[in-house]
């Protein structure tokens, strides 16, 4: 897992990922909503939406926004259409399985586009079902390793419930399940940790490892579908090798 965080990291770094402040704030309000329908408008009570407002902080979202988003999302505020998540299931080149998370108004557009992308890259849409099995959901956290107690970390996540505990050079993972996602944000940043990532991810029951060059193109296709504004996020089987990891970097 850790592959596609440190490219996610080395995207934003490079100012690839949400370039468009404007697609930023769509991507983080749709947040925001949705953790409020799902979970209440109250972010003590809510750690999927405390998260979203912090994201949404750290990114000079103005406040009204935020209210604005969480209002909507309780339904207190009738503004825009009515939001889906959906998951589509699709592959890119080299047979890599992908499960693409789209949050739109309008479910036409979004399969359009999203198949669009798909066809001029080299890859498909898939099956419904066909795909979605290799994945598991799952609560995951994720920091830097840099001026963290790794052994205090594993002790306080597994005592709240989760089943695994990554610990590399430079990142810190922790997975467990779904149910247990509040209690194990809540026991971290009690315990004075503070997760860069915190979310509920659909994680791959297996891997792919490919080439650098191969690697490379499957990441190109997984970046143009998330440069599409209904495409939340993409999850895909492909395993990043060091060497790919290198390659990227100097790109």
């Amino acid at each position: 897992m850790s592959g596609h965080s440190h490219w996610a990291t080395i995207r934003r770094k490079k100012g690839a990922a949400d370039a468009k402040k404007g697609q930023l704030f769509t991507r983080l309000t749709r947040e925001i909503v949705l953790a409020a329908r799902d979970g209440g408008g109250d972010p003590s009570a809510n750690a999927r939406l405390q998260l979203a407002i912090e994201r949404a902080r750290a990114n000079n979202m103005p406040k009204e926004n935020i209210e604005r988003a969480i209002k909507r999302g309780t339904g207190e505020l009738k503004e825009g259409g009515a939001l889906e998540e959906i998951y589509y299931e699709g592959y890119a080149p080299n047979g890599i399985a992908l499960l693409i998370l789209a949050v739109t108004d309008n479910r036409n557009r979004a399969v359009a586009e999203i198949r669009h992308v798909l066809n001029r890259h080299g890859g498909s849409m898939a099956e419904a079902g066909s795909v979605a099995w290799q994945f598991k959901k799952s609560a995951y956290f994720s920091m830097p390793r840099a001026g963290v107690d790794a052994e205090k970390v594993f002790e306080v996540a597994v005592e709240a419930g989760a089943s695994d505990v990554n610990i590399e050079d430079e990142l810190i993972e922790v997975i467990g399940p779904v149910e247990a996602f509040n209690e194990i944000s809540t026991a971290l940043r009690q315990a004075g940790f503070h997760p860069e990532e915190a979310e509920l991810r659909m994680i791959p029951n297996n891997e792919v490892e490919l080439p650098p060059d191969e690697t490379i193109q499957v990441l190109k296709v997984i970046e143009a579908l998330e440069d599409l504004d209904d495409v939340q996020t993409v999850y895909s089987t492909l395993a990043i090798s060091d060497e790919a990891m290198a390659q990227l970097e100097a790109a």
